[in-house]
């Protein structure tokens, strides 16, 4: 049987709780990370290092519920932890276990080994490798590149739309869709056309808006109106500063089908797979790690995005040659993640990966 983990409400301090509500605490959690099943007071009592009768450790697990740190999942049975009992264990109680040196020589090569072919594989092998290792869904943001231009097209499409084709001079093609003036004459994209590839070849993208505003506001007396908002609405579309200009590479959705307990599990990991398909939402939650300068962890409702599939998100921020911050990487997954070994696992591939860049 396997049950939703509701949100906690209490903030709970360490000094709370005395060494045997630690422990059984403590066992209650590493029983729900394990198998996630709820743990009854009989089975705590035989196995903690203290002689406590099953009667005593009902105390104690009543106590834990006060503190809004477990809940019963019905009537008689035994404990899971809350989300705020899960945030809890993590940041006061929980011993972060460490990588072996196999582990890191695997690491190290893998991601090392993709380097030589590009900054895309590098990531992705990261991603895979995260996945592998974790039994999650290995997730890495990153930065598009920047590369020079060649040649910008405009397209007509049906219902007011374009679609602007961005040629860069190493070969690679990018589309995107914008938005038109009602009732636009053909020539005005046309027109459009040539002004930007007179003005932005060799230019990159992070440099087309400011020499663009410079030349549009030269050309205004030579281009009517509708090519003007045209010109605009493209530079709006290649300067933004959110997810398009982000990539989002995700691997391993089948190792979160790998551990089902029930039909209550699978409607978990379909709402996450729904989850991960919005694109833009798993991007701006990755962002917020960015302004870190070390591990994030999410636990369940803490992010809006991952709330309904209950789901854990750990991830580290990774840097260029010049020590920015450029991206993240980590894994996604049930709250039942095993926090102590993947948390470790995030960080070094983090590290790792930073190295590369760095050369």
């Amino acid at each position: 049987m396997s049950v939703d983990v509701p949100i906690g409400s209490t903030n709970v301090s360490l000094a709370q709780l005395d060494e045997r509500s630690r422990e059984i605490f403590r066992r209650i959690v590493e029983s729900y990370l394990a198998t996630g099943e709820p743990v009854g007071s009989r089975n705590i009592s035989r196995i903690i290092p203290m002689t406590l009768s099953p009667a005593s450790v009902r105390n104690v697990m009543a106590d834990l519920e006060a503190l809004g740190l477990v809940y019963a999942p019905h009537t008689s049975a035994g404990r899971l932890p809350t989300e705020t009992g899960l945030r809890f264990f993590v940041d006061a109680l929980m011993e972060f276990g460490d990588i072996s040196e196999n582990e890191r020589r695997n690491i190290e090569v893998q991601v090392k080994a993709a380097r030589g072919e590009s900054l895309d594989s590098v990531l992705a092998e990261a991603s895979q490798l995260l996945s592998g290792l974790t039994r999650g869904a290995g997730v890495v943001m990153a930065t598009k590149s920047d590369p020079r231009l060649r040649h910008v097209e405009f397209v007509g499409l049906k219902a007011g739309r374009a679609l602007v084709v961005l040629v860069s001079d190493d070969g690679q093609v990018e589309n995107r869709i914008l938005d038109l003036p009602p009732d636009l004459p053909a020539s005005a994209l046309t027109e459009a056309t040539n002004f930007l590839n007179a003005h932005i070849r060799g230019l990159t993208l992070s440099e087309v808006k400011a020499e663009m505003e410079k030349a549009l506001t030269a050309a205004k007396m030579e281009l009517d109106e509708l090519t003007q908002k045209i010109v605009a609405a493209g530079m709006a579309s290649w300067s933004g500063g959110d997810s398009a200009d982000r990539k989002l590479i995700v691997r391993g959705h089948a190792k979160l089908l790998e551990d089902l307990k029930a039909m209550q599990d699978l409607e978990r990991v379909r709402l996450l797979f729904d989850d991960l398909e919005t694109k833009r939402e798993v991007i701006d939650l990755l962002g917020k790690a960015e302004s870190a300068d070390g591990l994030r962890i999410f636990i369940g409702s803490e992010n809006k995005l991952f709330s309904l599939s209950g789901s854990s998100t750990i991830v580290a921020p990774y840097r260029d040659s010049n020590g920015r911050i450029v991206g993240v990487l980590g894994v996604i997954g049930p709250t039942r993640l095993n926090y102590g070994r993947v948390i470790p696992m995030v960080d070094y591939t983090a590290r790792v990966v930073s190295e590369v860049l760095s050369k």
